[in-house]
């Protein structure tokens, strides 16, 4: 993942603004398994940052936008979640998103850690990350699992996800 920097651990704290963006995270994580982009959307800052193996640099709307999309075309789609901690301003969780690829028909189960920064009781900054290769072996199968790992399937993979991205936003009106 490029990323011009690396989100730090939460720190223990119990304060009510570690509470809250504790809470934030599992409302999140609750909205991704109801598959509820809108409030998923929500819960980032106007400015905010993504970034993850895939979609390595969304800002502003996008992210919410990225999460609108994936989550209106998830299927056969499901969610775990764990290990949500935060701080006054950051925080981390582990998540599993079992689903099929739209593209091939092939089942994925990603495996992803997520740092967040917060600001004004929002996400800021989240970055996902996972490992590609694995991902498209799954998802692309022996395409995949021979040419993955190459920064020319890589790029092609991003290339069709910010474009796709690019179409959703422009049938948004955005």
């Amino acid at each position: 993942m490029r990323s011009a920097h690396t989100i730090p651990s939460p720190q223990a704290s119990d304060s009510p603004a570690a509470q809250a963006n504790a809470q934030l995270l599992e409302n999140f994580y609750r909205a991704f398994q109801r598959c509820d982009g809108e409030t998923m959307a929500a819960s980032y800052t106007a400015d905010a940052r993504f970034s993850d193996p895939v979609f390595t640099d969304l800002n502003g709307s996008e992210p919410g936008d990225m999460w609108r999309m994936l989550t209106q075309n998830a299927q056969d789609f499901s969610l775990v979640f764990d290990g949500i901690r935060a701080d006054e301003h950051s925080g981390e969780a582990h998540w599993v998103a079992t689903y099929t690829f739209s593209k091939t028909g092939r089942k994925v189960v990603n495996d992803i850690h997520a740092r967040f920064s917060f600001r004004d009781g929002r996400i800021a900054v989240h970055q996902d990350s996972f490992d590609l290769w694995k991902w498209s072996r799954q998802a692309l199968g022996a395409p995949g699992y021979v040419l993955g790992w190459s920064g020319l399937v890589q790029g092609k993979i991003r290339r069709l996800a910010a474009k796709g991205l690019k179409e959703f936003r422009k049938q948004q009106g955005r």
